[in-house]
C-alpha cells in the first residue's frame, strides 16, 4: 500500500518570549500562518541560563503569556537547544526560529522539515529593552545619589 499523505501541516517555533513583545507575536503569528497547527515551546529558565543572561520573567510566567495567545494551538516547555527529538516525536513538518539564529537549525531539514529563520530587524528585542532599562535606572541612580545634603552643612 502507498503511503497515506499528510493532511495537515504541523508548525514550531520556540523561544525565551522574556519580556514579551511585539517581535515575539509577529514570529509566533508568522508561524501560524505556515500550517494548520502551531506548537510553541517556550524555553525553561534552566535552558535559557545556559547559554545567556537568565530571564527577567520566571518561566511560568512566561508559559502563561503564550498560552493566553490566540495563534498557539499547543504549547510546551522547551528543554533543549537540540529539536531533533521535538521535530521526531511531534511530527513537525515547518521550524520557525528568529533570524539572531540564522544556520543554527540547517540541520533539521535533514529530517525533512522546513526551517525559516523570522527576521526580527531593527524592531525590539528583549535584550534592548532590559539595555534601555539598566540605562535608565542607572542614570536616575546617578541622579538620587549625586546631589548635596541639605542636612550636612559644609565647612
Amino acid at each position: 500500500m502507498g503511503q497515506k499523505k499528510k493532511s495537515q501541516i504541523i508548525v514550531y517555533t520556540s523561544g525565551t518570549f522574556d519580556m514579551f513583545h511585539s517581535n515575539h507575536l509577529k514570529m509566533i503569528n508568522y508561524a501560524k500562518g505556515l500550517g494548520h497547527v502551531l506548537i510553541v515551546g517556550v524555553s525553561t529558565d534552566e535552558l535559557v541560563s545556559s547559554y545567556k543572561a537568565h530571564p527577567i520573567v520566571p518561566f511560568e510566567e512566561r508559559l502563561a503569556i503564550v498560552e493566553g495567545l490566540k495563534s498557539p494551538d499547543i504549547v510546551i516547555p522547551q528543554r533543549s537547544l537540540d529539536h531533533k527529538e521535538v521535530v521526531k516525536n511531534l511530527h513537525i513538518d515547518i521550524f520557525v526560529v528568529g533570524d539572531d539564529w540564522t544556520g543554527k537549525y540547517d540541520y533539521l531539514e535533514e529530517y525533512g522539515v522546513k526551517v525559516f529563520y523570522f527576521p526580527y530587524g531593527a524592531g525590539t528585542s528583549s535584550t534592548a529593552l532590559k539595555k534601555k532599562i539598566y540605562e535608565s535606572y542607572s542614570e536616575i541612580k546617578k541622579r538620587i545619589d549625586n546631589h548635596d545634603n541639605p542636612d550636612i552643612v559644609s565647612k
